[in-house]
């Protein structure tokens, strides 16, 4: 599918939404070096497109327990991958199984890209991309977060870390807005 580079800010609507319902695709990893870095796909729930020190910035937050977290340890940039219609079930298995222990692209049959402007991949099957570069990282710990949020949310003291994400461009296909 041919992509076009669009306004960074011109699905934020619709991101937001499937984001709240289904989540998007958080893809890390590489194409360039299969032996050091595999690529992977995970579903998050939790992340936003703003604006932080004068620029485009994608924020997604990675538990430390998550295969995830490993990759974007050992990578600078990652993609954000908003799903087509009718790809329910794979977010659904890229939430629930490991890239540790099964290789997600080979078993939802997705087509990995590398990035336009960066080194990570993307899913040629999703419509819009993000590609992002990572300029920060937050690390929570115990007593940062409201107590009722954190009583609610992390039982099990798994934090994450905030990946803030510069955004070196969006991505889509003609009438992405039609395919999500």
């Amino acid at each position: 599918m041919d992509r076009e580079k669009v306004d960074t800010f011109k699905y934020v609507r619709e991101m937001n939404e499937i984001l709240k319902d289904d989540g998007l695709f958080l893809v890390t990893g590489s194409m360039e070096n299969k032996e050091r870095l595999k690529h992977n796909a995970m579903t998050i729930g939790w992340g936003f497109l703003g604006t932080m020190w004068s620029r485009p910035v994608f924020a997604v937050a990675v538990r430390h327990s998550r295969y995830t977290f490993k990759l974007l340890e050992e990578s600078k940039s990652w993609t954000v991958c908003v799903p087509a219609k009718g790809m329910a079930m794979a977010l659904e298995f890229c939430g629930t199984q490991s890239g540790r222990d099964v290789d997600k692209f080979k078993e939802m049959n997705f087509t990995a890209k590398k990035g336009v402007e960066i080194e990570a991949p993307y899913i040629e099957e999703c419509p819009i991309h993000v590609e992002c570069e990572t300029i920060l990282k937050a690390d929570m710990k115990p007593g940062q977060l409201k107590a009722v949020i954190e009583k609610e949310l992390y039982k099990t003291k798994d934090y994450h870390m905030i990946y803030f994400g510069e955004v070196k461009g969006v991505y889509a296909v003609k009438d992405a807005e039609k395919l999500t």
